[in-house]
């Protein structure tokens, strides 16, 4: 018999090695001694890093404390950047100490050649393909054009330099998005106007602010936020050099100076756009008619660049849209998938005129996404309200002095729901001094969320009208238009075409009746053999025995306890999540009732007004 060794249970003796959780996470506090850096810094170095706070299942110092891994201190440890930091704090020791000794002249040279650190790097290793910057550009976006619409303010650290640039960001991603008709879904909420283009393959979502004051109050701490922000416009600009590389475009762009001090920056972009499509179109022609002269034609083409810009004349309104029709060619629709060739003709051969009181921005950047040409009232715009070819003027005023009788006047909600829509609504609704149809949310699926209102009923029997598709009418289901006769009375097939399809449907119905049989007898305990060869026996035995059927288990209990089986073997933490999840279900339910009785009653009181 062998004797079994019993081995003592192991205790760490104090100031060995640590085991568990206890080795593989620090707290805050323990991850900054490591790196001797201050918490400000290391804010900011976990931020540009991506680098987050972890929740360990055992919090080894309390729940009070703030949790990294010990790996993730240790990428931080050997980042180049931490250098860079430690040596701009020794430098910063400099200016206090030559501010202290009153020596101004060395503390206004150290602050002019202030050292400082730039974020490419950090961008290319966190993001190796472009697919992972678009994936990430998200908060990015929103982030930009927050401080796009900010005011400047030195005391919280917001400077008028960082505001431009951003501004100078938005207008760029936004040019590039509304020149290549990669715009989807415009919505308009309180909190601002959601956007959604689709840029190879991914569908990015961002938020901007409303054109109106912003007022930035103490109650924000904005240190995080500006460290992010530094993060976030090296990230974008990035992002754009890439997109207006894709194009062919160079990068950053040549704007029109008359119009960059007319804060048209959308416009001058556009032109910028236009203006480097020609000049690609005319160095195209130089090259194949000529094999030399290649080196000069590049040393000119800024130069060629600027002069077409000129040359475009402002007030020529068919310019852009005959430059972008010669630009897109037919390579370019080859190219293009179905929604971008939608997009770019839903406002083809439409003119737009914006009135003083309607979101500019807003609507130069949607309508050229989806093909229309637009205008506004002040200097640098391509034409002016009296231009007779104007098919319709966006106006968000109560009544309307001057008219023109050659264009319809609407409201900028009709924009918005027509690129929702993808369709060109009828503008009855939409016209000065009218209240508006309700503005639907594109973001949101109706079918899945059970309740459908009115106007998005309105608006499905639009696109199905547009498209030739048959809609039941309010109160028909679908299965009325699967009738052939009715579908031969109303004209909608021929005769041959209602006898194929009244024989299909006959032979779907028998397939129908068969399946529910089978499934009865399955329900009743029947084999399948058994029952398909004895069905006529069965029956009859059973019109013979009559009191049997009391007999057989009710199939409603049975389908009810074989729904009822997996809840048996299910654990308590799963069954738990099941409860929970049907009390959502329960809850939202009761939720589309409750709108439901609301526009019940609502439709009752009209009546009776």
């Amino acid at each position: 018999m062998v004797n079994k060794v019993t081995r003592k249970k192991h205790y760490r003796p104090p100031g060995q090695k640590k085991e568990g959780n206890a080795a593989r996470y620090v707290t805050r506090s323990q991850a900054v001694k490591q790196l001797q850096v201050s918490l400000p810094v290391f804010r900011k170095l976990c931020i540009f890093k991506g680098v987050f706070p972890r929740e360990p299942k055992k919090k080894v110092k309390g729940n009070h404390h703030t949790y990294y891994h010990l790996k993730d201190v240790a990428f931080l440890h050997h980042e180049p950047l931490l250098e860079k930091f430690r040596d701009i704090r020794a430098y910063e020791k400099k200016i206090s100490k030559a501010d202290a000794k009153k020596n101004k002249e060395r503390a206004n040279f150290l602050k002019e050649h202030r050292p400082t650190y730039v974020l490419d790097r950090i961008i290319r290793e966190r993001y190796p393909k472009f697919i992972d910057a678009l994936r990430d550009l998200d908060d990015c976006l929103s982030m930009v054009h927050l401080f796009a619409a900010l005011p400047a303010q030195e005391r919280l650290k917001v400077e008028a330099k960082r505001i431009h640039n951003c501004r100078r960001l938005s207008h760029e991603w936004q040019a590039f998005i509304s020149r290549t008709h990669k715009l989807r879904k415009v919505f308009i909420s309180v909190k601002g106007i959601y956007y959604q283009a689709e840029v190879e393959g991914q569908k990015i979502t961002w938020l901007t602010p409303h054109s109106l004051h912003q007022a930035l109050t103490d109650d924000v701490d904005l240190t995080v936020i500006l460290n992010f922000m530094e993060f976030y416009e090296t990230l974008l600009a990035f992002v754009n050099f890439h997109v207006y590389h894709s194009i062919n475009l160079k990068y950053p762009p040549i704007l029109d100076p008359h119009l960059e001090a007319l804060a048209a920056d959308l416009y001058a972009l556009s032109r910028y756009f236009d203006a480097n499509t020609r000049s690609s179109l005319l160095d195209s022609q130089t090259s194949s008619s000529s094999g030399y002269g290649q080196v000069d034609a590049e040393e000119n083409s800024e130069l060629r660049l600027a002069q077409l810009q000129h040359q475009l004349s402002l007030n020529e309104p068919t310019a852009l849209m005959h430059l972008v029709e010669d630009a897109a060619g037919k390579n370019e629709d080859e190219d293009e998938d179905e929604d971008t060739r939608e997009c770019k003709k839903l406002f083809k051969n439409m003119k737009f005129f914006l009135s003083r009181e309607v979101p500019r921005e807003s609507l130069l950047f949607v309508i050229p996404a989806f093909g229309g040409m637009v205008s506004w009232e002040g200097d640098g715009a391509p034409f002016t309200e009296s231009d007779k070819t104007i098919t319709h003027q966006i106006v968000d005023r109560p009544t309307q002095t001057h008219k023109f009788l050659s264009r319809e006047y609407v409201q900028p909600q009709w924009v918005f729901d027509c690129v929702n829509t993808r369709l060109i609504l009828p503008t009855e609704d939409y016209l000065v001094g009218r209240v508006p149809p309700p503005h639907l949310s594109p973001f949101v699926d109706n079918e899945a969320e059970g309740y459908v209102p009115d106007y998005a009923e309105t608006l499905n029997r639009l696109k199905a009208a547009a498209k030739s598709e048959v809609l039941p009418l309010p109160g028909v289901g679908k299965e009325d238009l699967d009738d052939p006769q009715k579908l031969l009375a109303e004209g909608i097939i021929d005769r041959a075409e209602a006898i194929e399809a009244a024989e299909k449907k006959q032979k779907m119905m028998a397939l129908e009746k068969q399946y529910h049989d089978e499934l009865k007898l399955e329900l009743q305990g029947v084999q399948y053999s058994s029952a398909t060869s004895n069905v006529d026996k069965q029956s009859s035995d059973q019109e013979n025995e009559g009191g049997e059927d009391a007999d057989l288990p009710d199939p409603e209990q049975i389908a009810e306890d074989n729904a009822n089986l997996p809840l048996v073997v299910m654990s308590v933490n799963k069954k738990k999540l099941y409860e929970a999840m049907q009390i959502g279900k329960r809850r939202k339910k009761g939720e589309i009732d409750l709108l439901k009785e609301r526009k019940r009653k609502h439709k009752e009181s009209q009546k009776s007004q």
